[in-house]
Order: C-alpha cells, then sequence, then structure tokens
C-alpha cells in the first residue's frame, strides 16, 4: 500500500512496484487509508509524513496500535532527512524511513527486505 497525498508519488510507487510484479493500493490520506487496509490487508505499507488531516505519524501509530496490523511493516516516506524526523518514525513504530525522492532500487529494497521477514 502507498499513503501520499501527492498523486505524483503514489503513481510513481505504484508503477515502480507493479513493474515488479506486486499489487498495490493506494490511498490520498491516512484517513482513507485505514479504511483500505481493513479492506485489502497489505503486506508493507508505505506512508507518507506530511498529509492533511492525519499524518503518517498518526497514520502509522493507529496501524502499529491495531494488534492485526502491528507485525505490517510500515515505511515512512518524506523530504525530509532530519534526526527527528526519524526518530520520531521510530518513536511511531515505523520499520525504515525513505527520503523522497527515493529510487526504484531503494523502493523494491524495501519491500524486498521488508517481506522477507
Amino acid at each position: 500500500m502507498v499513503i501520499d497525498d501527492s498523486q505524483t508519488i503514489r503513481r510513481t510507487a505504484e508503477t515502480l512496484l507493479a513493474k515488479e510484479g506486486f499489487t498495490v493500493v493506494t490511498a490520498q490520506d491516512g484517513y482513507e487509508a485505514l479504511a483500505k487496509i481493513a479492506d485489502h490487508h497489505p503486506a508493507l505499507i508505505f506512508v507518507d509524513i506530511m498529509m492533511p488531516r492525519l499524518d503518517g505519524y498518526q497514520a502509522c501509530a493507529l496501524i502499529k496500535a491495531n494488534p492485526r496490523y502491528a507485525s505490517t511493516p510500515v515505511i515512512m516516506l518524506s523530504s525530509k532527512d532530519g534526526l527527528f524526523d526519524r526518530a520520531r518514525g521510530r518513536i511511531v513504530g515505523s520499520d525504515e524511513y525513505l527520503t523522497k525522492p527515493f529510487t526504484r532500487d531503494e523502493l523494491i529494497g524495501a519491500v524486498r527486505t521488508h517481506l522477507r521477514k
């Protein structure tokens, strides 16, 4: 699953992942994502940090607080690359942090790493 308020990022990630044979569900914000997570049970979730209404930190915390999805890997996506942002992501339960713009290899590498676990 890819959660990002940027249609460009959602489309780019979806295209890259689909080319590798992955099924991708997208959501434009945290609220839409929570409903889709319940319907689709994604194996891995990419979530943008800066989103309206429910930001990535809040969405990640809610996902990880649900026992049904606590073990689902959540990878934060952000244009920020600061130590504080990475630490805050870890605090809410994220499994990895990718800086935008990400490369194809970074995106696919993160998927392969976390789906192997």
